[in-house]
């Protein structure tokens, strides 16, 4: 085995204050950059004077422009600049992700299944935002998708991507693979859909897929195993078995057996939410709505210059086809019956289908004011109505009766605020170490943490832990900052803060 290469120095780049060492690879090193105006920190990958030499200087920029056509994702690492720095090294300026990422992470312990569920959904609208671009990831792993400071997934590290429909099979990590990657072959959209099953997959078993605990764990251990074996159970009582086949179907070893888009798979991946009465994660994918075909020409006749709205589809994940759109006799005002079978927590009356015609004419207004009055007055007429009952039955002596439970559909679901650590504090037990103690916030189910130094003049890097308590090894002045994780991946605003002297 080769010796790990040592980070080459940080370029001095105008307009940033290099902070740290972030991370280092084979080809780049990532530093911990701040920048001067607009006033944030940022992470610089810089690729190394060894790798500008052949096909990595195109390389690199080929990533720079992926991520650029893709980074408007809310789940998807946000890229702010790119250029050369003085001595020849090309650069890329990034969002930084202050949390764990999820290898980090899941080294402490698997994650809770409803964090994995909504992580899953997002990555996979991340990854089905990328496959429209007709670009392919391939190396979608736990290390490859860091954390925001609001705790959401984001999706880093295009360096090996390529078109869909490309040949080139590129480098890739082992553990995460699909079967016609590692023996070569090229792994495109159906790749990408098995190396993120996988990637949940480690997230609830706390383990690559193929993984052995004990070992061996070689290369070519791997490479069999994905090749011949079943996927292992995850060995978890918690985890449905909906959920358990999925993945497997989705890392199966034919592509043609997997879901056939990342889309498909997030669909998969509500149900299971609905399953088991969680709140349905949004997916994110690209609104193309407005390429539709553009208005009939003005040469047909009466229709011309008029404004089609046209009608927003919703999207059952259950395959199941959605209500007709409204007759032209139809009336304005339709009520009709709840859905409560798939329907997301944040359908509102906008996203059911409709549809409106407005005309250009003079003359529309006027004929379009009296159905508007009609339904005002019809409303008005609704609420006399109801007030009407309920003084009748005041008057005839009855008790107005309670609300009932008000029902979430149709609304957006907003959470609480995460609490910190409740009584952090820390105390020297001996000359070189000290101890950090806390009491968990009242907050329902599992919780980890994240904590970070905060003594000094620069802020280091957020590490989870468990659970207190937290034991350094210092004989200075040691402060630090203690967040709370949720099971379901929320972080808390405020962290809790001590020092010890």
């Amino acid at each position: 085995m080769s010796p790990r290469r040592q980070p080459a120095p940080p370029p001095d780049l105008p307009g940033y204050t290099v902070e740290r060492l972030l991370g280092s690879g084979g080809f780049a090193d990532v530093y911990l950059y701040s920048q001067r105006m607009p006033q944030r920190q940022v992470a610089i990958k810089v690729l190394t004077h060894e790798a500008t030499q052949g096909q990595s200087r195109e390389q690199f920029a080929a990533e720079a422009n992926l991520m650029a056509q893709l980074s408007t994702h809310s789940s998807i690492v946000t890229i702010y600049h790119a250029d050369t720095a003085a001595d020849g090294r090309p650069y890329l300026v990034m969002q930084y992700c202050p949390l764990p990422n999820l290898a980090e992470r899941v080294k402490v312990r698997p994650l809770g299944v409803p964090e994995v569920l909504g992580i899953g959904v997002r990555l996979a609208g991340a990854v089905e935002t990328a496959h429209r671009a007709g670009i392919a990831h391939r190396d979608i792993k736990p290390a490859n998708i860091l954390t925001t400071e609001y705790g959401r997934p984001a999706l880093t590290d295009f360096g090996i991507a390529g078109l869909t429909g490309a040949d080139e099979s590129g480098g890739v990590s082992i553990p995460w693979a699909p079967p016609e990657a590692v023996e070569g072959q090229s792994a495109g959209v159906a790749g990408d859909v098995y190396s993120l099953a996988a990637t949940l997959y480690t997230l609830l078993a706390g383990r690559s897929p193929f993984a052995r605990p004990g070992g061996p764990n070689s290369r070519l251990d791997f490479t069999m195993r994905i090749k011949r074996d079943p996927v292992p159970p995850i060995g978890r009582t918690d985890v449905p078995a909906s959920l358990e086949q999925l993945l497997a179907r989705a890392m199966a070893k034919s592509p043609a057996a997997r879901p056939a888009t990342a889309l498909e798979l997030a669909r998969a991946l509500q149900v299971v939410e609905q399953e088991l009465r969680l709140a349905m994660t949004d997916i994110e994918v690209p609104d193309t709505s407005w390429l539709s075909p553009a208005a009939p020409s003005p040469d047909d006749g009466s229709d011309e210059g008029r404004t089609v709205v046209r009608a927003v589809t919703e999207v059952d994940p259950t395959g199941a086809p959605p209500p007709p759109p409204p007759t032209d006799d139809e009336p304005h005002t339709v009520l009709r019956p709840v859905r409560d079978a798939w329907e997301p927590e944040d359908l509102t009356e906008s996203t059911r289908s409709r549809r409106a015609v407005a005309s250009d004419d003079d003359a529309a207004p006027a004929r379009g004011r009296p159905g508007r009055r009609w339904v005002v007055a019809g409303a008005a007429a609704a609420v006399v109505v109801a007030g009407a009952i309920v003084v009748a039955g005041q008057l005839r002596g009855e008790e107005e009766p309670e609300p009932g439970p008000t029902s979430t559909i149709g609304t957006v679901v907003i959470p609480d605020v995460v609490p910190g650590p409740v009584d952090l504090r820390g105390e020297r037990v001996s000359d070189d170490r000290v101890e950090f103690t806390w009491t968990a916030p009242d907050v329902p189910g599992e919780l980890t943490y994240s904590w970070v130094r905060t003594d000094g003049n620069k802020v280091g890097e957020s590490q989870p832990v468990d659970e207190a308590p937290l034991a350094l090894e210092s004989s200075g002045r040691v402060c630090i900052a203690v967040r709370t994780i949720t099971e379901q991946g929320m972080v808390s605003a405020e962290p809790a803060e001590a020092c010890v002297e």
